[in-house]
């Protein structure tokens, strides 16, 4: 009983300790790319184009005429199965330097799938083959971790982790292949052309936007190295 409780307390002394990194290194940064993306929201009254026309431009000198540029209710992203660029419908009709420059960001997707970039489909393989894994860990982690250890059902705890820690790897391998992907589509596929497509004294700023689309993937890849760490410690406690 003794051995239990102490268990017991260490898990919680780990869980307050992972839940304060992980509000000082996840929220943080979510924070941030929030601030860039209103700081730049503002209305440019002499641009000559809001985020649909420049996203339309692009398409058609790039002779990307299959994708679709689309309203959505959700969150900014390229669907690589329908072809098509999914913008919130706030950022399609506004003529400032966020709409610009996100819409920019996933047409990069656009560029990199036109070009059968690697990395580009590797992680939507992985992701596709591997969902029903993060769902049964999220589960596992939430449901029936919990139950687990407040009866001390050690023999349980043991079979628990280890599944746990694999998906939390799969999760590590998406999360560093989506950044990368990220990452070319900002630096290498849409800062290029909008270097050539926007007055030079916004440059930094479509910089700074570019970066805060890409590393909004960061909080992904901090929260499962954070979760990784805290099970291999419960690991090497359970004898």
């Amino acid at each position: 009983m003794v051995i239990i409780i102490r268990f017991i307390k260490y898990v919680i002394i780990n869980m307050l300790v992972f839940l304060f990194l992980f509000l000082v290194l996840t929220i943080v940064p979510i924070f941030w790319v929030q601030y860039i993306f209103k700081k730049n929201d503002k209305v440019i009254s002499d641009m000559p184009f809001n985020g649909f026309e420049f996203g339309q431009e692009l398409l058609r000198e790039l002779n990307l005429s299959n994708v679709k540029i689309e309203e959505t209710k959700l969150a900014d992203h390229y669907d690589l199965e329908e072809k098509k660029v999914k913008i919130l419908d706030s950022r399609l009709q506004k003529k400032s330097l966020t709409a610009i420059s996100i819409i920019c960001h996933e047409i990069g997707h656009a560029i990199q799938h036109s070009e059968n970039y690697a990395p580009l489909e590797t992680r939507t393989k992985i992701v596709k083959n591997t969902q029903w894994i993060n769902k049964f860990s999220m589960s596992l982690i939430y449901v029936v971790l919990p139950l687990v250890v407040s009866f001390g059902a050690f023999p349980l705890i043991k079979i628990l982790l280890p599944l746990i820690l694999l998906s939390l790897i799969i999760g590590i391998v998406i999360h560093l292949i989506t950044l990368e992907v990220e990452l070319d589509a900002s630096f290498n596929k849409a800062y290029p052309i909008m270097k050539l497509k926007i007055p030079v004294i916004y440059h930094s700023q479509c910089k700074s936007i570019l970066r805060a689309a890409a590393f909004t993937y960061v909080v992904g890849v901090i929260r499962n190295f954070l979760s990784l760490r805290i099970l291999w410690t419960l690991l090497s406690r359970i004898k």
